[in-house]
């Protein structure tokens, strides 16, 4: 397929954060673009706003005429939108060219030099700082990021097409459809389990993903993962590897050891170790197309930030409220880490919103054994997202496996409430589903909003 060809994209589920980045790029190279959704949002706000034509029902008649031609119109979706999906059986039916986002970032990137991160935690952090230090260096770039990058304030960025991160996404498998020259892979615990069938199933699949670099491309690899490549790590003996840590003021400052040199008194700004380890994969790949060693090492320490990434929402003497999207049970124990570390000893109470009856159901010990050890557990009803309940799966059933006595499960209309009586020193939000939608009135209704 030829996008030259192409005059108009239609999207189905045009609201999710990766479609979003999709549309916007198709906007900015000036073709038609509308699309479907099945929630009015804030980034489907935006994308209004951009001149995009967006309608919220599943209803062939409101597609407009000018998407119906068949010769030069490409029809985009999510895997998250169910097989019965009205729409998306029009349009399959009538032969027009279907392609999920994953195939169609293949397209966009395969004539670029292509850095694409993959693993099951860490993918958009690490593709936002990426994006932001290739920026700082001048390298002409398009990116395509899971989250909303609070340096570029988007989920998109356009500053040239020689460059491109994108995200490996290993969901349906959809990171085979890349060709990478610089991959990275963070992590491969368990995950998707309803598309995988087993741990071995995503570790197959993500050594199908590095086959997929081109030739002479490069792979990073955590390390103590259990593949080869070139190895980050945190006071190991990792090819690329930060040592010497400080903490001063919420700041990390650490030496940096490259195959090269060791950059003394780096800095990075945002807290955990997960989010060190991210910072350092985007630097090592960085490296590899950017010989600006100390250039990127100075740009680490001033890298904002991703929405919903360990996100202050509030960060005061007597109160904090972080926002995370942690919604697997190692993310919540990252989460945790990098609270006792950065605030160590204050009363927290975490809000989780869980994501997926698949998930819960997979990994319900794991977010059991995490949750438990905050001092404070509210939890939310189960976000469905693409899903059907399943029988017994529920958030009181989780509820029950959590060894903390001070639990319970609450109704969004009761958190401000309930969040006050327990009387947290430190207050944490962590969900994958609409649980970011109550962060700013929480903000406004707790008192202790500055």
């Amino acid at each position: 397929m030829d996008l030259k060809d192409i005059h108009n994209v239609y999207f189905i589920g045009i609201g999710g954060i990766g479609m979003s980045a999709l549309a916007r790029y198709f906007k900015f190279i000036d073709k038609n673009v509308a699309g479907y959704d099945k929630t009015q949002t804030p980034l489907t706000d935006e994308l209004v706003a951009l001149g995009i034509a967006i309608h919220f029902e599943d209803n062939i008649n409101l597609i407009h005429e000018d998407y119906k031609s068949l010769e030069n119109t490409l029809v985009i979706y999510t895997p998250a939108v169910p097989n019965a999906h009205k729409e998306l059986h029009f349009f399959v039916a009538n032969g027009f060219q279907v392609k999920k986002r994953s195939e169609v970032l293949g397209i966009i990137t395969k004539d670029t030099f292509c850095f694409a991160v993959a693993g099951t935690h860490g993918k958009t952090t690490t593709s936002s700082i990426l994006a932001h230090l290739l920026k700082e260096t001048n390298t002409p770039l398009v990116a395509f990021l899971g989250g909303i990058s609070e340096d570029f304030n988007s989920n998109f960025v356009l500053e040239g097409n020689d460059y491109s991160v994108v995200e490996a996404d290993e969901y349906d498998r959809s990171f085979l459809q890349l060709s990478p020259n610089v991959a990275c892979v963070t992590s491969m615990d368990a995950d998707h389990l309803d598309i995988y069938g087993s741990d071995e199933e995503i570790k197959k699949s993500f050594r199908e993903f590095a086959q997929k670099l081109k030739p002479s491309g490069k792979l990073l690899i955590r390390n103590g993962l259990p593949m080869n490549g070139i190895t980050y790590g945190i006071d190991d003996a990792s090819d690329y590897c930060i040592t010497n840590i400080v903490i001063e003021h919420g700041t990390y400052i650490f030496d940096l050891k490259t195959p090269e040199e060791t950059l003394e008194k780096v800095c990075f700004n945002k807290p955990g170790k997960h989010n060190l380890l991210n910072g350092l994969a985007a630097f090592a790949m960085a490296a590899q197309a950017v010989p600006q060693p100390r250039r990127l090492a100075e740009a680490l320490g001033t890298f904002k930030g991703v929405q919903r990434r360990f996100s202050y929402q509030v960060k005061e003497d007597d109160f904090v409220f972080i926002d995370d999207y942690a919604h697997h049970p190692t993310e919540i124990e990252a989460v945790y880490q990098a609270i006792s570390e950065m605030h160590p000893n204050k009363k927290t109470t975490v809000v989780f919103q869980p994501h997926l009856y698949s998930r819960t159901q997979d990994f319900v010990e794991g977010f059991a054994s995490s949750l438990a050890k905050f001092d404070c557990v509210l939890l939310l009803e189960i976000y469905p997202a693409r899903e059907e309940p399943i029988v017994g799966v529920t958030s009181s059933w989780l509820l029950d496996k959590i060894e903390n006595s001070n639990k319970k499960l609450v109704e969004k209309s009761d958190l401000v409430t309930t969040i006050k009586s327990s009387n947290p020193d430190v207050l944490v939000t962590m969900g994958a589903g609409d649980i970011g939608l109550e962060v700013s009135r929480l903000k406004k209704e707790l008192a202790y909003a500055s």
